[in-house]
């Protein structure tokens, strides 16, 4: 596996966040989607990110790795910029299906933490066996990729969502 991380300090309490640079990196995002689709089992999934430039960039791996997980073809409706309180009223909103925030604070001596919060299709943060899954599918190198072209998923911009939630709010 190119740039390994230490899942078990990495991939815990719900979610995956770390030191960028350092403990964590871009391709981590698309790892936990991608096995964050295979895990949940879901062909349909809500992202959002606080606006940071590097949850961005964090959210654009997300996004392609959960859209190429294996025969899924998960459709990622992004959000944009949203709160956890509007991500999950969403998802619940479209049925409830899985959900994923990603956030980007200041680092205590310099760089950033980032996190990638997961939440099941009930709004809740993901159960610890569902990350002890991803977990090993990162560590034995077992990230889902799609099995043909016809098995990707795609992303639909669903800013207007989030216009909705907030004239709801």
């Amino acid at each position: 596996m190119l740039n390994p991380i230490r899942t078990a300090a990495v991939i815990r309490d719900g979610r995956a966040s770390g030191a960028f640079p350092g403990e964590i990196h871009e391709g981590v995002s698309w790892w936990v989607a991608s096995c964050f689709v295979v895990v949940s089992k879901t062909s349909r999934l809500v992202l959002a990110h606080d606006g940071e430039a590097t949850s961005l960039e964090f959210a654009d791996g997300f996004q392609r790795g959960a859209m190429n997980a294996q025969h899924w073809a998960c459709e990622v409706s992004n959000l944009g910029a949203a709160d956890e309180r509007t991500l999950l009223r969403v998802a619940a909103g479209l049925g409830g299906v899985p959900a994923a925030l990603i956030a980007t604070a200041q680092g205590d001596v310099g760089g950033e933490t980032v996190t990638i919060s997961l939440f099941g299709s009930d709004g809740q943060s993901v159960e610890e066996d569902h990350l002890a899954e991803i977990r090993e599918m990162i560590e034995t190198d077992n990230v889902p990729i799609p099995v043909n072209e016809g098995a990707k998923g795609r992303v639909v911009d669903r800013r207007d969502l989030v216009a909705v939630q907030d004239a709801a709010a």
